[in-house]
């Protein structure tokens, strides 16, 4: 059974917010500094590359393809460096009470295009009395989309997205279910590690964002998968104290169910 899960304090958020802002500002800041000269590389090779542009030669041809595949890979750097700064970064979230299916809603009414594309149906079930939530709904909205994207990209040939929401102790809880072809063990250990990546130019830092963000809302992603069966992420979600000085609320046990 998971450890009890309470609606953090403003104290909570602040000492966390203290406790990562200084790791985050050196890494934040190595970063920047990796981008200034890969900026420069990336121009230098934009303007090789028009020298190029007409190569007729098969040494021009060739040093083309050179120039192309060195333009590529800072692409690729550009946008692992810009997902790390994602995630390093310390969240201030705006919290506010916010109605989780709607969330859902909308976040399912920008990715139908996508899904309609991927032959894949959405299919809801969603409590229509769950308690309201405290979310910051911008950063919230990126993690479901983040999951929604994960699915679909599994789902090649097709399948089903299956979001239910659902009451649970202590709280609310979100689960999102495709039809994919599931994760082993191996990769199923290591899917919130940073860096980590099965798809080819993946970064890595997708899931670990997504789960520092629910963590920085007070609650926790669990996922649980199997080969040939499809994977499950559930989001369990505390429901906020009614008064200032009221009892706390029950503990969240997380029990994701398929």
């Amino acid at each position: 059974m998971a450890e009890p899960l309470h609606p953090p304090t403003h104290e909570e958020h602040q000492r966390l917010a203290d406790q990562y802002a200084e790791i985050a500002a050196i890494a934040g800041g190595l970063a920047h500094e990796i981008k200034n000269p890969l900026s420069t590389i990336g121009l230098n090779m934009e303007l090789l590359a028009e020298d190029f542009a007409d190569a007729v030669t098969p040494r021009d041809r060739r040093a083309l393809a050179k120039i192309q595949l060195v333009q590529r890979e800072c692409a690729r750097l550009q946008g692992i460096l810009d997902d790390f700064l994602n995630f390093a970064k310390v969240r201030r979230l705006h919290l506010e009470p916010t109605d989780l299916n709607a969330e859902v809603e909308r976040m399912l009414e920008f990715f139908q295009p996508t899904a309609d594309d991927s032959r894949i149906e959405a299919i809801r079930y969603l409590d229509p009395n769950l308690p309201q939530v405290l979310l910051d709904r911008e950063s919230f909205q990126a993690v479901l989309l983040n999951l929604a994207l994960n699915a679909q990209q599994a789902m090649r040939d097709g399948g089903q997205l299956l979001l239910r929401t659902r009451a649970i102790p202590g709280g609310v809880a979100l689960d999102i279910i495709d039809t994919g072809p599931g994760m082993d063990e191996k990769t199923l250990s290591h899917v919130f590690e940073a860096f980590y990546s099965t798809k080819p130019g993946g970064s890595g830092l997708g899931l670990p964002t997504a789960r520092k963000i629910v963590e920085a809302h007070g609650g926790r992603m669990h996922v649980e998968s199997e080969l040939g069966r499809g994977t499950l992420f559930t989001i369990a979600l505390p429901t906020p104290r009614r008064l200032e000085g009221a009892p706390p609320a029950p503990p969240i046990h997380v029990a994701p169910q398929k």
